[in-house]
């Protein structure tokens, strides 16, 4: 991936544009703060790599609004997405890591994936579509499929769905919906919602449950 025929870019500048993109596709601006927060660094360390972007072309500035991916952004962004869970699919379905280990170990990977190797890997297991947590994966040509489904919050009490999506870059939280069996594929009620901003009772394989509303709210169903 190159920013100019002289510049290769960094695995710290792939990284910023895919957190860019996820805060893009999640409806969030991606000002210095939020950028800061996503990728885990001061929002002084952000600032000065969003100005490196916008001078390399990958986005665009808006003054008080933060930044844009611009097209060769979004491609190098796609493509980093592609090959992390390309990775994760491969390590979830050939290898048998666990759910909540997988987005730690295509991060260890995904950089030296070869185009070569991201092929075969997308051939052998049959060109899928998402990653083990529910997320779209990039087809060959950078397409993405949007996330169409609703969140179990939107669900009306009584109402059974099945889990499409869950939250990929947090271990412990992705451990404890696994015990619930609170994972894609597996079907859920809603029983009811607590008063006052309580929290969303459900009802999975494991039994009936209290989570709380941001974490229901971060849990897509279809």
């Amino acid at each position: 991936m190159n920013a100019t025929p002289n510049e290769p870019l960094s695995d710290a500048i792939q990284d910023y544009l895919r957190e860019i993109f996820k805060l893009e596709s999640s409806g969030q601006r991606a000002t210095t703060t939020n950028v800061a927060e996503a990728a885990g660094v001061s929002p002084a360390s952000a600032s000065v790599m969003l100005k490196r972007l916008a001078a390399l072309g990958l986005v665009r500035h808006t003054p008080y609004r933060g930044v844009e991916l611009s097209d060769s952004g979004r491609r190098v962004a796609l493509e980093v997405i592609r090959h992390h869970r390309l990775l994760e699919q491969y390590l979830a379905e050939t290898l048998g890591v666990p759910l909540e280990d997988v987005h730690a170990e295509a991060d260890r990977l995904e950089h030296a994936l070869s185009e070569e190797l991201e092929k075969r890997i997308d051939a052998l297991l049959g060109h899928p579509t998402h990653d083990p947590h529910g997320h779209p994966i990039p087809d060959a040509e950078l397409n993405i499929a949007d996330h169409a489904e609703r969140s179990l919050l939107e669900l009306h009490p009584g109402e059974t769905a099945t889990v499409a999506h869950v939250p990929d870059d947090d271990a412990e939280l992705l451990r404890y919906l696994a015990s619930l069996e609170l994972v894609p594929g597996r079907d859920v009620e809603l029983s009811s919602f607590a008063p006052f901003g309580g929290p969303v009772t459900l009802r999975c394989a494991t039994g009936e449950h209290a989570i709380s509303r941001e974490l229901a709210g971060s849990i897509g169903v279809a």
